[in-house]
């Protein structure tokens, strides 16, 4: 099916890609390692004010490990890049590390998928979509598809029932031999020297299209499976239905009228399509901007962005959404303090709408409305995961003790 073989090789290019490649560099110079679309800014620049809590970088946490480390010590010693508080609307903390800046842009990996489902309820506004439906309604390609019997609902809460799995170190993996050379993310040789006439599968669209098959032992809406192949496939539907690339309009309807301080970007797969599930790039400050944006309910320079009602309802959980989650012990079993995930965003407490973006490698926007409080983070941990990752819940823990202030 694709057009090169998974060799030894690239078992160790890509094992090699699950630490900081390029020496941690590359998560913040992706441009240079990877083909981007330009996310251009626009409108006023952003009117935000530093308050520095200048105790705060001194202030003891308990790490993962409970060791008592004050807060500079405890991001250096984890893995952090940079890591920005915000609280009413004004920068009590700024700090970065190896290299990174207040100028730089930093892959965001799979927090991407919030943006994403942001932009989605953006379009929402404009075009009649039920999220009942199957998104072969709206895709014809998916026709067949293990896409074709789940609801888009169900792809938004990553509860698709699909067979495929996300394996970053297994070299005969699916997730290697064809979706991370497809997503122009996994380092493999040769396979930027495919032709679309030479394999089956040459794009992200492809995959979705052509690979997935159902799962089954699971029925959709069962039970939460993270798979990256969902925030691909929502990405697909917003610019099938707005008829524009992906990247054009999260900067016509999100970054340009959001007012951020730099232009972002958004890794594109080999055909030139943008990467839904983890591709977005941007300064720590416009990830913060844009953690603020949710914080207000869409709204920002006076406008309403993103309809509010759409940002509400990913607070707007019962049982049902609780038992989804509790159903994949990988994270319960982890011990991570998460306790939902909705529409691509993971949820600690909806009382306190406690929640966040998260990507691979240590990357989060948190947000704790209760304290009016928006956490940007970038990091270069040594393993993608977060389930089991001692560098990743130390820095989470310590959020969420900073929001209470």
């Amino acid at each position: 099916m694709n057009g090169f073989p998974a060799t030894r090789e690239s078992q160790v290019t890509f094992a090699n890609y699950n630490r900081p490649p390029f020496n941690t560099w590359g998560f913040w110079n992706m441009d240079s390692v990877a083909h981007t679309a330009m996310i251009p800014r626009g409108g006023p620049l952003p009117d935000l004010t530093s308050n520095p809590d200048t105790s705060l970088g001194k202030r003891q946490f308990k790490d993962a490990n409970g060791k008592m480390l004050g807060l500079d010590d405890l991001l250096a010693e984890h893995n952090a890049d940079g890591f920005l508080v915000l609280r009413d609307n004004q920068i009590i903390y700024e700090n970065y590390f190896n290299g990174f800046s207040e100028h730089s842009r930093h892959i965001w990996y799979s927090m991407t998928k919030s943006l994403v489902s942001i932009a989605f309820g953006v379009l929402r506004e404009s075009v009649d979509i039920d999220l009942a439906d199957s998104p072969a309604k709206y895709i014809d390609e998916l026709a067949g598809s293990a896409f074709e019997r789940t609801t888009i609902q169900d792809v938004l809460n990553h509860a698709s029932a699909i067979a495929f799995k996300e394996n970053y170190v297994d070299p005969e993996s699916e997730f290697i031999r064809y979706y991370a050379p497809a997503l122009g993310l996994g380092f493999v040789p040769g396979a930027q020297d495919v032709q679309p006439e030479g394999t089956e599968i040459y794009g992200v669209y492809d995959f979705l299209a052509r690979y997935i098959k159902p799962e089954a032992h699971n029925q959709p809406g069962d039970t939460f499976e993270y798979n990256s192949a969902n925030a691909d496939l929502i990405g697909w539907m917003i610019a099938r239905l707005s008829g524009m690339p992906l990247h054009e309009f999260i900067a016509r309807h999100i970054w340009s009228p959001l007012g951020t301080n730099h232009d972002a970007a958004i890794v594109v797969d080999r055909a030139y399509m943008p990467v839904a599930t983890g591709g977005m790039t941007s300064t720590l400050r416009d990830a913060a901007l844009f953690g603020q944006l949710i914080l207000n309910r869409g709204k920002a320079n006076g406008q309403q962005l993103i309809p509010a009602q759409w940002i509400d309802e990913t607070l707007n959980l019962d049982a049902t959404d609780e038992q989804r989650y509790a159903r994949n012990t990988i994270y319960t079993d982890a011990g991570l303090p998460w306790r939902y995930y909705k529409n691509m965003w993971w949820i600690l407490d909806p009382e306190k709408q406690e929640y966040g973006a998260v990507g691979i490698h240590g990357q989060v926007i948190y947000i704790n409305g209760s304290t009016n409080t928006v956490i940007a983070q970038f990091s270069s941990q040594p393993t993608a995961s977060q389930a089991g990752s001692v560098q990743f819940l130390s820095k989470l823990l310590a959020m969420r003790e900073i929001a209470k202030g």
